[in-house]
């Protein structure tokens, strides 16, 4: 049971920075508790439970399992202790304001590319409460239980999901082509999971080239897993309008207004939406939708 305490260079608001990790209150390998943050994932070295408690400028690690000192060397980059905001100092008024009150919310770096990439090809095309469902079975029938002191489930491995029946996945929900895209990034995971070695932008246009994985969901992927804080969503189903409104004040359901309204924080556009996302910022709905546009399915 290796521990490790973790110095913090600067505040950081554990979960604000980690909420991009955790798919909805009740993801099974991911919790946020009373004594601290619970995550179960797996490493090359073996799979690894880690228990975070934020101890004012420190945070004291715990981890449990093959993968725990793995686990534990990868926590200052996971929880934004490497996120670099150099030259982000924003004139916007309203950004200035953002980053005065948020700043502690930074930019996480997980390195688990496909963990990351099989969660948001769950969440093409559908409501999150469909993706959410489908993730907790996908996990409570293929997953297993995570090491260590606690009942949450390691995300399924890589070799058994590449091995799944289409019509399994179907009875989850998952359609032919998010399932046909789901087996073909478990099959390619390590080559997948080795994008981290790689500067951040070749890394992100790699993924790109990834059949099934587009804009949106090479971005979801590039915010939590690498770290990147320029990745912006395109083709999200409300992100236009919040970022629009946010930043000038009217709400405008386009991705190419939202590109315009960010273009002067190039470099920094993903951490200005994660700012306007701490601050709860939200567009007025005018209606209900259903789910987002076709374009997250690539």
């Amino acid at each position: 049971m290796p521990q490790r305490s973790v110095h913090l260079p600067f505040a950081i608001d554990l979960p604000a920075t980690l909420h991009g990790l955790r798919r909805g209150r009740h993801d099974p390998c991911c919790r946020f508790a009373a004594d601290g943050i619970w995550r179960a994932s797996r490493y090359p070295t073996g799979p690894a439970t880690v228990h975070l408690v934020p101890a004012g400028d420190r945070v004291e690690v715990t981890a449990w399992g093959a993968g725990a000192e793995e686990a534990l060397d990868g926590i200052p980059a996971l929880i934004g202790c490497h996120d670099d905001d150099q030259g982000f100092s924003p004139d916007h008024p309203v950004v200035a304001r953002l980053w005065r009150d948020h700043a502690d919310r930074r930019i996480p770096r997980s390195g688990a590319v496909t963990e990351a990439l099989v969660a948001s090809v769950l969440e093409q095309r559908v409501t999150t409460f469909e993706a959410r469902r489908a993730q907790g079975q996908l996990v409570a029938r293929w997953g297993e239980p995570a090491p260590g002191p606690t009942d949450l489930m390691l995300p399924p491995h890589p070799e058994v999901l590449a091995g799944v029946a289409y019509y399994d996945l179907h009875v989850l929900g998952v359609e032919k082509k998010r399932s046909d895209t789901l087996r073909r990034v478990a099959a390619n995971a390590r080559r997948l999971d080795a994008l981290v070695q790689l500067p951040v932008a070749e890394a992100h246009a790699r993924l790109l080239r990834t059949p099934g994985v587009g804009p949106w969901t090479a971005a979801e992927v590039a915010l939590v897993a690498l770290g990147d804080a320029d990745a912006v969503p395109v083709g999200d189903a409300h992100l236009p309008s919040t970022i629009t409104y946010a930043l000038t004040g009217t709400a405008v359901d386009d991705d190419d207004a939202m590109l315009e309204a960010l273009e002067p924080f190039a470099g920094q556009r993903g951490r200005v939406i994660a700012l306007v996302g701490a601050a709860g910022i939200h567009a007025p709905r005018h209606g209900p939708r259903y789910a987002p546009r076709d374009i997250r399915s690539q």
